[in-house]
């Protein structure tokens, strides 16, 4: 049976969408459900493991009050290695600051080169195993990642 590479593409470029619209949208409230038990975010400031790390990422970061922020991606480029494995490469520009919109517009505070390892479950879904974020070009303002 042939690999449809097409479909794993688009369902790879819907769950990435799907998970910056949590972030950006829900403060991340369920973005560790995106990833396998052991997967592995790394920020462009640290790695963490797991669903419970990447919650309380998530959780802690909404505790520090408005922000406001859009992840774009672009250049999205995914190799599938078969039916349940892919590593997706894209481009990130992220936007963001605190406080309550509308805030003043200025520059991405960071541009990033991510890397995603992806593996389909036994239920069918696509999550990350791993994604990693390597910062290109930074900001003044700082990330919270």
């Amino acid at each position: 049976m042939a690999v449809d590479e097409l479909r794993i593409r688009q369902e790879l470029e819907i769950l990435n969408i799907a998970f910056w619209r949590d972030v950006d949208s829900n403060w991340g409230r369920t973005a560790h459900e995106f990833f396998t038990e052991d997967g592995v975010y790394t920020t462009s400031h640290r790695p963490r493991v797991g669903r419970d790390a990447i919650r309380a990422f998530y959780t802690e970061r909404e505790s520090r009050g408005p922000r406001v922020a859009r992840h774009l991606i672009s250049n999205f480029h995914v190799i599938v290695h078969d039916a349940a494995h892919a590593t997706c490469e894209w481009t990130m520009c992220l936007y963001a600051d605190d406080g309550e919109p509308p805030l003043l517009s200025e520059p991405a505070i960071l541009i990033g080169a991510v890397t995603d390892q992806c593996v389909r479950g036994a239920d069918g879904r696509w999550r990350y195993a791993a994604r990693t974020t390597k910062a290109l070009f930074k900001g003044s303002k700082p990330t919270s990642g």
